[in-house]
């Protein structure tokens, strides 16, 4: 009797005070794979290390990303994957900017983007509390804007930026934006990698600065 009542007050101990690893899932393109910089220095895992030393128990991102994915790209990948509704706790969502540098429709980046929210929504166990965008940030000031003679790109992604923001104000998800953060800061050589387009580790980390907190802040609210 004794062994049974101390075995049933362990299996109460560990379900009450043992915590299972968050499980977060990153979703977009080359920002967030870290094109061209090490695995640690893309966003999602300088993310996810400043969250462990705020004593959260979170596992390395699952990360679907691929360089020069647009939305619909994303959408498809995902598909192939067979998750189940509610896999994961956190999950992240920043997508788009290759549809406006290969000039797609902005109404089918509409409907795909919108589609790939509901599906983060859906993956994750906490719904839409689960769930954040990350507006997309502004190479308008590169060296490779400049070679390519790139036009309005800024207030192309305005419009990208500002239909995001729609869309969590929509359904109620976290939203932080990087446009104005990220322009300048494509100015500077030390800020982006050796393709002088992409994000260095640095500005990732400056991207991460500017809304780790929120999402420290959104993990204890779960």
């Amino acid at each position: 009797m004794k062994k049974i009542i101390l075995l049933f007050t362990f299996l109460v101990m560990s379900k009450t005070f043992g915590q299972e690893p968050l499980k977060y899932l990153a979703l977009g393109d080359s920002y967030t794979i870290g094109e061209q910089v090490l695995e640690e220095k893309s966003w999602p895992f300088q993310l996810t290390s400043y969250l462990k030393t705020k004593s959260i128990t979170i596992e390395d991102p699952e990360v679907i990303a691929v360089t020069g994915w647009r939305t619909d790209e994303l959408r498809d990948s995902i598909a192939t994957q067979n998750y189940k509704p509610n896999s994961f706790d956190l999950v992240s969502l920043l997508i788009g900017v290759n549809n406006q540098y290969q000039n797609k429709p902005f109404k089918q980046f509409k409907t795909e983007f919108e589609d790939l929210l509901k599906t983060a929504i859906s993956l994750s166990s906490h719904d839409e509390k689960g769930v954040f965008l990350v507006g997309i940030p502004d190479y308008s000031l590169s060296q490779f804007a400049k070679d390519e003679h790139l036009k309005k790109v800024s207030s192309r992604l305005k419009r990208y930026n500002r239909y995001i923001e729609k869309m969590s104000q929509r359904y109620g998800v976290a939203y932080y934006p990087l446009q104005k953060l990220s322009k300048p800061l494509h100015r500077e050589k030390r800020m982006l990698a050796e393709d002088l387009l992409h994000p260095s580790g640095l500005q990732y980390k400056m991207w991460v600065d500017s809304f780790k907190d929120q999402v420290l802040d959104q993990l204890n609210t779960l």
